[in-house]
């Protein structure tokens, strides 16, 4: 099998982002030793990582990847001996920074040696910033700490720190509050934060898997420049292949806690020496559809000229402060049997405008459905054509109860929709369901924890499809799973489509989820439509600026 040609690197605003893969010089910054790691769960000590060796030299970029699981974090808080004590133990091994052995370290020794020579960035900044202190507060404190400056002092640097992050007026987002930031302003701070008493090492851990396209790509390129400029050394972790292929130098392939192959980034992809890697490559999204429909296919929905506003209200009145216009005069048409992708950043309308067509919020406009309008319809009248609109949620644990089983969970539209059914009936139901995508029937009695990410999702599929609904929205389906898991939820997806004739609406900001599944496509920017066509057609030539910054940020190669 040949992998070198599904990744390519697209010049943006006329240059190239993507680093040389030369190899890095000098004597080792890091080095780990048969490291070993356990857990004690029950009362029984359980082994997450099994004999990890690797080093990093200064200035070199290394990559950790593999499967949830695998035991990559682990070994990264490992590094800053970040575990819990009275759960986790080193049975075997040594961590080297700069000669130092982190886990023979007494506490004192290690905050000194924390953020002045290893950093971390991890990966859901909004749970790693403190939600009730300053941008400027969280950024100072360390300064204060580890380089002993005054409060004026910290202040200076910490804006010079957010202006090389790119955040504008740097001054006054010390005053902020993290949840006053956007996604990627947040992933900013927290890589300012690392980078505050100047580090040896930078620690990286899925500092893009919440991100915009276009965010990760500014964070990818922002992390290079800093490598570049600082000579950091930089250990990325990362299920994402495509993004390892553009940053790393070398890479370190785990599995259950093991490194099963190490080599330099070029190697593993284009030569890739063991089963397990070659597995990972594999899981990589490939084209799994045909050719749009004809656009003699009857139409299943459509909306016209929808608009959908928020209010932005303050004060002690809580008077209208401004009016966001969510939707914004958008118009859709879904064929029977397609799969239509809605993609662009977030706020740029596509949950709101899936929850408008199906009514779940209030907007103008018109929407017809299966030549009935639903615009206008009272909610008792609506009821009944619930059945045939079915939403999959893009996380699949906080979508599910976790106070019913697998059996209560996906029978529920059942007891809603066909009241009729005996207690049997539905419950061959419910089993005839789970089979069909992949879930054994023993697992209806079992709860929502007791299964993988991408069981969770099979079992969400299953609740939205067993009422036999026409049409499925699929809100971010697969963003939150592996890339193997992704794979295969989406070849689920498309076997149900050509199975049951099912239409889905896509929404999406993973181009590499479009160019697998969809047949066309709908980019939408700050509410409003700016591009519609063939979803190969987009991504091979996009028409505007927006849609051509979006594709170039994918990093992926239209062939």
């Amino acid at each position: 099998m040949e992998y070198s040609s599904a990744w390519r690197c697209y010049p943006i605003d006329g240059k190239d982002f993507v680093v040389s893969h030369s190899d890095a010089s000098g004597q080792s910054l890091l080095v780990v030793d048969n490291l070993a790691v356990e857990f004690r769960r029950d009362g029984i000590w359980r082994r997450a990582v099994n004999g990890v060796s690797f080093d990093v030299k200064a200035g070199e970029r290394l990559a950790l990847v593999g499967e949830s699981g695998s035991g990559k974090s682990v070994t990264a808080l490992s590094m800053l001996k970040l575990l819990p004590e009275r759960s986790a133990r080193y049975p075997s091994g040594k961590i080297h920074i700069l000669g130092r052995d982190v886990l023979a370290l007494p506490n004192y020794e290690l905050r000194k040696l924390r953020g002045r020579q290893i950093a971390m960035v991890f990966q859901e900044p909004m749970t790693s910033l403190n939600p009730v202190l300053t941008i400027g507060r969280q950024l100072t404190e360390p300064l204060q700490v580890h380089e002993g400056m005054s409060r004026r002092q910290a202040e200076t640097r910490a804006c010079e720190l957010l202006d090389r992050m790119g955040i504008a007026k740097p001054r006054e987002r010390l005053q902020s509050y993290p949840h006053m930031l956007s996604g990627g302003q947040r992933q900013r701070v927290m890589i300012a934060m690392a980078l505050a008493c100047n580090p040896r090492l930078l620690v990286a851990d899925e500092p893009t898997t919440a991100l915009d396209v276009t965010v990760q790509w500014q964070i990818l390129r922002l992390l290079d420049e800093l490598q570049r400029d600082l000579n950091v050394a930089v250990i990325l972790i990362s299920h994402d292949l495509n993004l390892v292929r553009h940053f790393a130098q070398r890479v370190c392939v785990m599995r259950e806690g093991e490194i099963v192959e190490q080599a330099p980034v070029e190697e593993i992809f284009t030569r890739p020496g063991h089963d397990y890697t070659r597995h990972l490559l594999a899981s990589q999204l490939t084209r799994m559809v045909g050719d749009p429909l004809a656009q003699a296919s009857s139409t299943l929905l459509t909306g016209k000229q929808l608009q959908c506003r928020f209010s932005v209200r303050g004060g002690l009145l809580r008077r209208e402060l401004a009016v966001i216009n969510a939707v914004d005069g958008v118009d859709i048409a879904v064929v029977q049997g397609e799969t239509l992708g809605i993609v662009g950043e977030s706020g740029s309308g596509k949950s709101t405008l899936a929850h408008c067509l199906l009514r779940l919020r209030d907007c103008d406009g018109q929407i017809e459905f299966k030549g009935q309008r639903l615009d206008g319809m009272a909610p008792a009248a609506l009821r009944p054509l619930r059945s045939q609109m079915q939403l999959v949620f893009q996380d699949p644990y906080s979508s599910l109860s976790p106070r019913l089983t697998v059996e209560r969970i996906v029978g529920e539209g059942l007891l809603i929709h066909e009241p009729q059914l005996s207690r049997t009936e539905r419950r061959k139901r419910v089993v005839d369901i789970l089979r069909e995508v992949g879930i054994a029937e023993d697992a209806r009695s079992r709860y929502p924890h007791e299964f993988s990410g991408g069981q969770r999702q099979r079992i969400a599929v299953a609740r939205a499809v067993i009422l036999s609904p026409s049409l499925l929205i699929l809100d971010e389906p697969t963003s939150a799973l592996d890339a193997s898991v992704q794979k295969q939820v989406l070849e689920l997806l498309v076997e149900l489509q050509r199975r049951r004739g099912l239409t889905y609406l896509l929404i999406t900001h993973d181009l590499n989820v479009i160019r697998a599944v969809a047949h066309r496509v709908i980019v939408m920017k700050d509410g409003k439509t700016v591009e519609t066509g063939p979803a190969l057609d987009f991504l091979r030539a996009p028409q505007t600026d927006y849609g051509r910054t979006l594709v170039r940020a994918s990093l992926i190669d239209i062939q």
